[in-house]
């Protein structure tokens, strides 16, 4: 029998490898410095031959058919070979595992294959999308829900997930908007740092952890006109100060690997870029982990006009610092010729394979390559009672009213409904793009849901998503005045957003839209519930509904969370985490816009930044929501007037629940620089607190102001505070207009 290297290796090592690190689970960082060198990795890079290192930096796709996963032959004849060191859209633990004992059994080393894939809101328990689950501006359960995501999908043979997505966005066209955590870089830095803490946890080489991707580097959601991998072209301030700290948030959070972006930034696709693989992330940021390409990233420069053929694409990327190619194949064909003719040199091609190396040693990969590939464990903790408890929790808290008229939710459970709407028995569209393993099969749609909930239900479909066909109207007319509520489920069909799924509209389709003409003709009072992945213009919506619960697209137990909300079961807690436009000409809308020299101040002026036919405010802003209370604030007030680079000061707020029930508010402090060596926002989110209250109770709540906190790029692009007046905001949401001064002193 053949003799194993790898296992002689691992015996004589794994002592002066220091066994399991056992940092603190708080700081994923912590534990992976700890781990930062493996004699096994020198070892190795030893002994490796040049086809081998090549092999650990090309990343292949499995497939899946009729009869389940299945790889194409000669992928597994480069995995024998040594030539491919990583798979991803693998998974089941016995799949894994039979191409894990190829790897391991029958290649000269037996490095252990690294399996990824697409858990980005769930794995088989589907979370609500990111745009949902940050919307309910819950640090510990977006936590929590990554976890969830990350034992599931250990359990099915997965090391490595393309997740958190960090990109920043203020345009509803664009359809991955979808995926992100909305418009604002201190939210997304929040929610980054929960999903990379959740998903590694405190120790990698915990098998139920994963290893989390921060994507897509850099600045993917700012695409010209929305459409998908368009041309993104922005200041070097603009990208460091609103798109770059979600991505930085992950990386000091200990995310163990990167991917380029298919866009271009400053005239050099992302994937080749070395001012932001190397000299940011690398060298400014300390990242110590791999950069993988996106889906045929490599490739693609040549469409970008940057490369004239994939040789020189892959020669290009790995010299930036993209140190593994998804799919392209380029690397795998070309840089051994490349390291011949001296293209790239032998430090650079080690150093990347080192790294891949690496994020395998920590992830316990050579100690036990087997650790993920357990079926048991795989039953045992898939879509577990705890897991959809979780997930129906994170639904409901995602979910935001945006309007109530008269207290209409939330509704009577013995009352007799009408739930009209194309969407409203439609479980597939509760699970969006981008659903892992979710599967629909068992999933209650809203219908469903709300049969399980009201006293009687009259349903009718009403009309198709997009289908201008009238048909069903009738019907829907008749369902209406058979009940004494009308729930109608509007919005878009999941494939609408995600990637490549962009639109030049950001209203409902009009057949939509004229049923609930038809319907709020009845006089019947309407609740509009929407399933959507992106800020809809809803200005028609917002004049005939008469409540609108915005529930995204809420994941394998949207149908019973809205139910509950619907019903009072529960009560909504959700604030925006992108504003909502009054239509697509304000477009791009956000709330820490500057001033501009001429600002909006007095109605009727015609030399100032304003439209003619439109307001300049959102419809609905940032951090706005609505529950089933009402909620007061006192004056912000402050611990003192001023401090300095070694001081902080507390700004609070008391917050009282003024109405009959009990409900949470999300508690939002904004930050106003009043004069800067640059131009500042009006306003930016510098901290939030959610509260819950019962009727007539009231709490303070308090921020603590630091030098950090009012740091910005300065005109000489350092970062840092500088001396002048302040204005601290705290409010419900980002249209808040109570504040109180302070004063910086350098």
């Amino acid at each position: 029998m053949k003799k194993h290297f790898l296992i002689a290796i691992c015996a004589l090592l794994l002592v002066s490898c220091g066994g399991r690190n056992e940092s603190a689970p708080a700081n994923p960082k912590v534990a992976a410095n700890a781990l930062k060198h493996y004699p096994i990795v020198d070892s190795l890079l030893r002994v490796m031959t040049l086809d081998e290192k090549i092999g650990q930096l090309v990343l292949y796709t499995s497939d899946w058919d009729v009869t389940g996963p299945s790889i194409r032959s000669g992928y597994v004849d480069d995995i024998r070979s040594g030539k491919c060191g990583n798979i991803f859209n693998a998974y089941t633990a016995a799949y894994t595992r039979q191409l894990q004992e190829i790897a391991v059994n029958e290649t000269r080393l037996g490095i252990p294959l690294l399996f990824g894939y697409d858990v980005i809101h769930g794995f088989r328990t589907i979370f609500p999308i990111n745009l949902g689950i940050s919307a309910s501006w819950d640090m510990p359960l977006i936590q929590e829900s990554a976890r969830i995501a990350a034992r599931e999908a250990a359990a099915a043979g997965l090391h490595w997930t393309y997740s958190p997505m960090c990109d920043i966005c203020v345009e509803p066209r664009w359809g991955r908007i979808s995926e992100g955590a909305g418009e604002d870089a201190f939210l997304g830095s929040e929610v980054a740092r929960a999903m990379v803490y959740g998903y590694q946890g405190g120790d990698l080489e915990d098998p139920l952890t994963i290893a989390a991707c921060v994507k897509h580097f850099a600045a993917y959601g700012a695409p010209h006109a929305g459409r998908d991998y368009n041309t993104v072209d922005m200041s070097e301030r603009w990208l460091r100060e609103f798109y770059l700290p979600p991505y930085k948030a992950a990386v000091d959070a200990g995310a163990q690997t990167a991917m380029a972006s298919f866009n271009e930034y400053d005239g050099t696709p992302a994937t080749a870029n070395r001012h932001l693989l190397t000299e940011i992330l690398r060298d400014e940021w300390g990242f110590d982990g791999f950069v993988v390409s996106d889906y045929t990233g490599v490739m693609e420069m040549i469409n970008h006009g940057t490369s004239r053929d994939l040789e020189d694409a892959s020669i290009q990327a790995l010299n930036a610092g993209n140190d593994m190619d998804m799919q392209s194949g380029g690397y795998s064909e070309f840089l051994a010729k490349a390291m011949k003719e001296g293209k790239v040199s032998k430090k650079t091609l080690d150093e990347a394979v080192r790294r891949v190396l690496t994020v395998k040693a920590r992830l316990g990969l050579f100690e036990d390559p087997y650790r993920y590939c357990s079926p048991e464990r795989e039953a045992a903790e898939t879509k577990t009672e705890a897991n959809l408890l979780a997930a129906r929790t994170l639904a409901e808290e995602s979910c935001v009213l945006l309007k109530n008229t008269h207290n209409l939710l939330p509704l009577d459970k013995n009352s007799t409904v009408a739930v009209i709407g194309p969407l409203a028995d439609s479980a597939d569209d509760l699970l969006a793009s981008w659903r892992g393993a979710g599967q629909v099969e068992g999933i209650k749609s809203l219908l469903e849901g709300i049969r399980e909930m009201a006293g009687g239900v009259v349903y009718a479909k009403g009309c198709d998503i997009e289908n201008p066909g009238q048909a069903g109207f009738n019907q829907a007319e008749y369902a209406a005045r058979s009940a004494s509520t009308v729930i109608m489920v509007l919005g878009e069909s999941c494939d609408w957003t995600g990637e490549a799924a962009c639109r030049t509209s950001i209203q409902l389709p009009e057949v939509q839209k004229e049923l609930l003409r038809r319907i709020a003709a009845t006089g019947q009072p309407i609740v509009l519930v929407l399933l959507n992945g992106r800020p809809l213009d809803l200005s028609e919506e917002s004049e005939l509904a008469d409540a609108i619960l915005e529930a995204w697209y809420p994941g394998t137990m949207g149908g019973e969370a809205v139910a509950r909300l619907l019903f009072g079961e529960a009560s909504p807690s959700g604030r925006l985490s992108v504003t909502f436009p009054y239509n697509l000409g304000q477009v791009p809308i956000y709330h820490y816009a500057k001033n501009t020299g001429r600002p909006y101040v007095h109605k009727g002026v015609k030399y100032e930044s304003r439209y003619l036919d439109c307001e300049n405010e959102p419809l609905y802003p940032f951090g706005y929501g609505l529950t089933y209370t009402t909620f007061s604030y006192s004056k912000p007030e402050l611990s003192a007037a001023e401090f300095g680079p070694m001081g902080s000061i507390t700004a609070k707020a008391t917050i009282t629940n003024t109405g009959a029930k009990e409900g949470t508010e999300v508690v939002q402090l904004y930050i106003r620089d009043m004069v800067g060596s640059v131009t500042r926002p009006v306003k930016q989110l510098k901290g939030f607190e959610r509260v819950t209250l019962a009727p007539g109770e009231s709490r303070t709540v308090e921020f603590e102001i630091t030098p950090e906190l009012i740091s910005f790029w300065r005109k000489d692009m350092t970062f840092g505070p500088e001396a002048g007046e302040f204005r601290a905001f705290i409010g419900p949401a980002s249209d808040c207009t109570e504040f109180a001064t302070f004063t910086y002193n350098e």
